[in-house]
């Protein structure tokens, strides 16, 4: 997710130190690959490790949703958002902490949907083209979809033939579906999402003061219509439909979403 908003800054030398990933991102990496080598060695502890498994995989991708918004942003010739650290791979360096970490942890931990995440701050002013704003809105919702293939391509490619490793490819399946959920809900034209964000620079100027306004709600209202069974049932129709020609069982995502609510 991006907010975008207006001004001038002038270039500052970028310092190694605000590209060099952090290490709360390096610690959400480790715990990843601990847990997934947990998972597939088949440790007592599998049940459990499914949980830190996709939690840590889905911050990870929050992370990088973020960082490809703040790069492409870097590159189209906005130097602010290595000031702000955003360029580090940091979940807390971003501008909204409820909507960057525990919103989407919630909603992942309650309802096994893909919130999008945080807000970087962008300068449009400091872009060069309507063309570099669309991008810096397109690129954290492509992350989520890169994401979603390079995890479900090995679970519809092996999965099926190993069932020795049943709660590895369950878990990743299951942090697959969440990739899937957050580029559908991301792309929606809704003031506050990215879907908007990429139309919005071709838009009338006058419609900004709205637009403004309403994604201040609009998330919200998006969450309250989830919860109308009709339109619950669409939006997770077009999620399996996706995930249709990955030929991933709806029964595996189901199981590895059991897996990682343990507490149930």
């Amino acid at each position: 997710m991006t907010d975008i908003w207006g001004g001038a800054t002038s270039p500052k030398t970028t310092d190694r130190a605000q590209l060099r990933p952090s290490p709360v991102f390096l610690g959400i990496l480790a715990v990843f690959a601990l847990s997934g080598w947990a998972l597939w060695s088949g440790s007592v502890l599998g049940r459990f490790a499914v949980f830190f498994f996709v939690l840590s995989g889905w911050l990870l991708s929050l992370c990088l949703h973020e960082y490809a918004h703040a790069v492409v942003a870097y590159r189209g010739g906005d130097r602010s958002v290595a000031a702000a650290g955003y360029l580090t791979l940091d979940p807390f360096k971003y501008s909204h902490a409820l909507y960057s970490i525990v919103l989407p942890l919630i909603f992942v931990l309650l309802g096994g949907i893909g919130l999008p995440g945080g807000a970087v701050l962008i300068n449009r002013a400091a872009l060069r083209s309507r063309v570099r704003e669309s991008l810096v809105s397109a690129a954290g919702p492509l992350v989520n979809v890169l994401f979603a293939v390079a995890v479900l391509l090995p679970v519809a490619a092996i999965g099926p033939t190993d069932p020795d490793h049943l709660t590895f490819w369950a878990g990743l399946s299951f942090l697959g579906f969440l990739q899937v959920t957050a580029s559908v809900l991301n792309l929606l034209p809704v003031p506050g999402l990215d879907g908007f964000g990429i139309l919005d620079p071709w838009l009338p100027q006058s419609w900004a003061p709205v637009a403004r306004t309403i994604s201040m709600f609009s998330l919200f209202g998006v969450l309250i219509l989830l919860w109308v069974p009709a339109i619950n049932r669409a939006f997770f129709d077009l999620v399996f439909l996706f995930l249709e020609p990955f030929g991933i069982p709806v029964q595996l995502v189901g199981f590895g979403h059991g897996l990682f609510q343990f507490w149930t």
